[in-house]
């Protein structure tokens, strides 16, 4: 299975707690003002990556805590990004995921996205704000983004903030 990617950073130490593998996605529709990472924007960029190549670069680093999806916007590749996920958990890591959209507008859509979001630990959810932006928040860029603790917030239906 291929996942269509614009980078991967290994041995990342801003992109979630402890060391990370940081995978770019490519493609995203939001159009934040002032993005992080426009050059993921392109839904034709990037370029295919086999998911079992990630899974390697994952098995060659002892040092990890898990990955970083982010992008571009991961959810576009739910499907594929599901699966990788799947692998990683049997690898005992963890899996962190950043996107645009919130929570919420990920439960108008949970069939769709179900089997990603039972595989990640911690969300990132919504846009980027410039006007909310602080170099003061732990992992996110602005302060209307939340950071979630998603199996419990599926567990108990409402959300759950992830304790750093």
């Amino acid at each position: 299975m291929k996942i269509k990617v614009s980078n991967i950073i290994n041995d990342s130490i801003v992109d979630g707690p402890g060391i990370r593998l940081a995978v770019f996605t490519q493609g995203c529709t939001h159009n934040c003002k002032g993005c992080h990472n426009p050059q993921t924007h392109d839904i034709s960029g990037g370029h295919p990556v086999d998911m079992e190549d990630i899974i390697e670069m994952v098995n060659k680093n002892p040092l990890l805590d898990g990955i970083t999806i982010t992008g571009g916007e991961p959810f576009l590749q739910s499907k594929e990004l599901s699966s990788l996920a799947k692998e990683i958990k049997k690898l005992g890591l963890n899996v962190m995921v950043y996107t645009g959209y919130t929570w919420e507008e990920l439960m108008r859509s949970y069939e769709v996205h179900e089997s990603f979001l039972k595989e990640i630990d911690v969300l990132v959810d919504g846009r980027f704000m410039p006007e909310l932006r602080s170099l003061d928040l732990k992992y996110r860029g602005s302060s209307n983004q939340r950071i979630i603790d998603v199996k419990k917030s599926l567990e108990f239906k409402i959300i759950k903030k992830f304790e750093l």
